[in-house]
């Protein structure tokens, strides 16, 4: 069975699937650079495709029966253009890593931990120290964190901050009973409630046409002056004009921001994520949509991706199918 490797992404994991993988199979790399008609005739009689980007600038894959996407979103892979009968999984993995970012970004906007460190060595100052009236820091204890979305990366973050003593609150699209850890959950019609409690607004949602700028000035301008925003989902769930006006003119207390508008080629790793200058802002963090990329995230992705690729080619049922078209 002929499994498509599409996307550099894809391919530089072709020696991590084959070791977990349990049935013959001829995966064949298709890296970005590939002249497209070498693409095309790998992908005419292609059963499987592996990759995280697919639409209609590619060449058709009239033969799949398999989409493997290796990720958790699956929005860069244009669904209208799959052949009929083509099964979409995507594939998790991220969410410790993910959890154990938020934690430490919170820990860190708190404790401004970094700034201190700078200071004493780069300066040998010791104005961040209380022996010499420094001003206080803060406490994740006591403080209330949202997370906007409850799906893996939400399910795996709420009991790491209840065990911080943080008060955690939810809202999700999904109805369920409260679960462990979270003090208090609402479905989208409370989220103007939910926005207006949180002291830190974790962005953990997919993305959807639901979803997409679901942030706006208006509810940015809802939120607590001094409450910060964890986006660690997609860029596009929070406006970008919205988000850099309410980071500058103190609408918000910061952000950090993992997740962005704008991203670079392998040819050019130099580009700016947005089109607004937030590398010029005090009171954000900015991270290269790297909280996810760990060894145990990447290991367990591709056991997934592994797993499925065995139950197709057995004719058994598949896990995380998100589409079928």
């Amino acid at each position: 069975m002929k499994v498509a490797l599409f996307g550099t992404l894809a391919c530089e994991q072709r020696e991590r699937l084959l070791g977990k993988l349990t049935v013959p199979v001829d995966l064949v790399p298709v890296p970005d650079d590939t002249p497209p008609d070498l693409a095309a005739r790998v992908l005419a009689d292609a059963r499987v495709m592996v990759t995280m980007k697919y639409d209609r600038r590619h060449p058709p894959a009239p033969r799949l029966g398999l989409l493997l996407v290796g990720g958790a979103g699956y929005d860069d892979i244009d669904l209208g253009y799959l052949p009929a009968g083509t099964t979409v999984c995507n594939a998790y993995g991220h969410e410790v890593a993910i959890a154990e970012y938020v934690v430490l970004a919170l820990l860190q906007w708190c404790s401004r931990f970094i700034e201190a460190e700078r200071s004493f060595r780069v300066d040998g100052h010791w104005r961040l120290s209380g022996r010499t009236g420094a001003p206080f820091q803060e406490e994740l204890a006591g403080k209330t964190v949202g997370l906007l979305g409850f799906g893996h990366i939400g399910q795996a973050l709420a009991p790491r901050l209840a065990a911080l003593e943080a008060e955690v609150i939810v809202c999700t699209r999904t109805s369920r009973p409260l679960p462990p850890g979270v003090r208090w959950l609402t479905d989208p019609t409370g989220l103007d409630q939910f926005l207006a409690r949180a002291d830190f607004v974790v962005v953990a949602a997919a993305l959807t046409p639901e979803t997409n700028g679901l942030l706006d000035r208006a509810r940015l301008a809802g939120m607590k002056r001094s409450a910060v925003v964890v986006n660690v989902s997609r860029g596009a769930i929070v406006d970008e004009d919205a988000l850099y006006e309410a980071l500058r003119d103190g609408v918000i207390g910061g952000a950090v921001i993992d997740a962005w508008y704008r991203y670079p080629s392998r040819e050019d790793l130099t580009v700016r994520p947005s089109r607004h200058p937030y590398h010029e802002l005090p009171n954000v963090y900015m991270t290269p949509h790297s909280s996810a990329w760990t060894v145990g995230m990447i290991e367990r992705r591709w056991a997934t991706i592994a797993a499925n690729l065995d139950r197709f080619v057995r004719g058994q049922g598949l896990v995380n199918v998100v589409h079928q078209a």
